[in-house]
């Protein structure tokens, strides 16, 4: 086929962002990483400018002159319709593709667990640094959430746990909270005496803040040696998690029906067991017909079969993208301008 029918899947989060360029056969030519995708922080137009420098490497990589056929981006932050639109114009703006569709990356993780044959029919909850549920029914019909943390509604994700473990564990070292394991473990993790010592060095940023995410795994290990408040957060997400996975499924009519439910993030994918278990649990009380699954791939293969369905490829062509992915074992090592493997 050469490099007719070719198509770019992005997946862009908040600490990185994918790049994929996909012939309309399945093939997956090229591949590059790069650094967050942060709108809100940046702007439209210097978010999009991570993009550039993927793009052109990987297209150079492949010998692809550009512009390919259509571009599928599924972007953190792009929470809102018109947060979608803004979006939308400034990549096609760039001219890396004849056509654009931008979704929020929500979709991409639920496009990545949903069958390549049949009815692609589902919900996804994503539990990384933050959370997240968006559905697909029958006839197109969505569910999603606005996914601004606490300001719509949100409670649950890596940061949010961090920063809940952090409180629960000043409260029991100065007596305004219950006792708990954690006012040991968290400072004693950072070779610190203490709270008051670990949230003097957070707050005068002698620890940088993105080693708050250290805290999360150590929140999971408390809850497992039978912590009572660790284990109390890790109940209330699981909680959190089906909650957001029932609203869409009776959203779009499908609570009951024998339909996906795709769990992803790290949160997720780490199946912590109390965590996992509760989930599944709970899904099986309340959406009986619910299959839920984990799915560990990298979201970028959802924007990658995304481009498949678009150009209305058929399952070779989506079953070939998947074990491209699966024998290459992305991702791509990050690089400050990214770096690209060209498959041809």
């Amino acid at each position: 086929m050469g490099l007719r029918g070719t198509a770019l899947a992005v997946d862009a989060g908040n600490s990185k962002t994918d790049v994929a360029l996909v012939a309309a056969d399945g093939r997956l030519l090229g591949t590059a990483r790069g650094g967050g995708f942060q709108p809100p922080v940046v702007g439209a137009g210097r978010a999009v400018d991570v993009l550039a420098p993927l793009v052109r490497s990987v297209l150079a990589g492949a010998g692809h002159p550009g512009p390919v056929d259509h571009l599928s981006a599924f972007l953190a932050n792009a929470d809102l319709p018109v947060e979608e639109a803004a979006l939308t114009a400034e990549i096609a703006g760039r001219g890396w593709a004849r056509t654009v569709s931008v979704r929020n990356d929500t979709f991409a993780l639920l496009r990545a667990g949903l069958p390549d044959d049949g009815e692609r029919v589902g919900v996804a909850v994503v539990c990384g640094a933050g959370i997240n549920c968006a559905g697909v029914g029958r006839d197109g019909a969505t569910a999603r959430f606005p996914a601004l943390g606490r300001l719509s509604g949100d409670w649950g994700g890596g940061a949010f746990l961090a920063e809940e473990a952090m409180w629960c564990a000043a409260r029991a070292e100065d007596g305004r909270g219950a006792p708990t394991r954690l006012a040991d473990v968290l400072p004693a993790h950072f070779g610190l005496r203490g709270m008051p010592d670990l949230i003097e060095a957070f707050h005068l940023r002698a620890l940088p803040g993105h080693r708050r995410h250290e805290l999360v795994p150590l929140l999971f290990s408390a809850a497992g040696a039978g912590d009572p408040v660790a284990r109390a957060l890790v109940a209330r997400q699981a909680e959190e998690i089906v909650l957001l996975a029932t609203v869409a499924l009776k959203r779009l009519g499908l609570l009951g029906e024998a339909v996906p439910v795709v769990l992803g993030g790290g949160v997720l994918a780490a199946r912590h067991p109390l965590l996992h278990d509760r989930v599944t649990r709970l899904l099986a009380e309340r959406a009986p017909g619910a299959v839920p699954h984990v799915v560990t791939a990298p979201p970028v293969v959802g924007a990658a079969l995304d481009t498949l369905d678009r150009a209305g490829a058929g399952a070779g062509a989506h079953g070939r993208l998947r074990a491209a992915w699966e024998a290459e074992a992305p991702p791509v090592p990050q690089s400050p301008t990214g770096s690209a493997r060209s498959r041809t």
